[in-house]
């Protein structure tokens, strides 16, 4: 069995798109997903199963969006791609504020266009480093404020999900222990 990293995107954000991560555990069980476990209210899920991450996720979309009412697009990393996206983290001055690194999960590459584009929205103090799907973003003013945060979606133009690196090693944590 492979341990998995289920992440959704835009639950529970502003009282929006409600989710009760109880709920979300026992329809998981249910399905036949081992060691289902989730962490804060915002998505984040960490599972065992034989199946691939791309059969997890159909299985997950479809029962997602019959319980819940409504679609939450799903990124999924076995554990051994997150050990290694934490192994390879090029801001290691962020492990004082964990808050003020982002692991941005994409699903595709974004073009060579799309980064020139997000690039420019930096300021002195933000950068980002693209590595395997992940886009590290390091804001340490801030990431609520961050011009690079705010162009995301608009300049990459790839679906993708983040979070802040003090839930990306919870989530390793927990599935270490599972």
């Amino acid at each position: 069995m492979t341990t998995y990293i289920v992440l959704f995107r835009g639950i529970n954000v502003g009282g929006n798109k409600k989710v009760k991560m109880e709920t979300l555990r026992n329809v998981f069980v249910e399905a036949g997903f081992e060691g289902v476990q989730t962490y804060v209210q915002s998505g984040n899920v960490v599972l065992r199963s034989n199946k691939t991450a791309r059969q997890i996720a159909e299985k997950i979309s479809g029962i997602f969006s019959e319980t819940f009412g409504f679609e939450s697009r799903v990124s999924i990393r076995a554990i051994d791609e997150w050990n290694c996206m934490i192994a390879k983290n090029p801001y290691p001055q962020a492990e004082e504020n964990p808050k003020s690194l982002h692991a941005v999960i994409l699903d595709d590459d974004p073009t060579d266009t799309a980064l020139d584009n997000f690039a420019s929205k930096a300021s002195e103090t933000e950068s980002f480093t693209l590595r395997n799907r992940v886009l590290y973003l390091y804001t340490p003013d801030g990431f609520g404020t961050s011009k690079l945060a705010l162009a995301l979606d608009k300049a990459l133009k790839v679906p993708l999900t983040a979070r802040n690196w003090r839930t990306v090693l919870a989530l390793q944590e927990l599935a270490a222990a599972i």
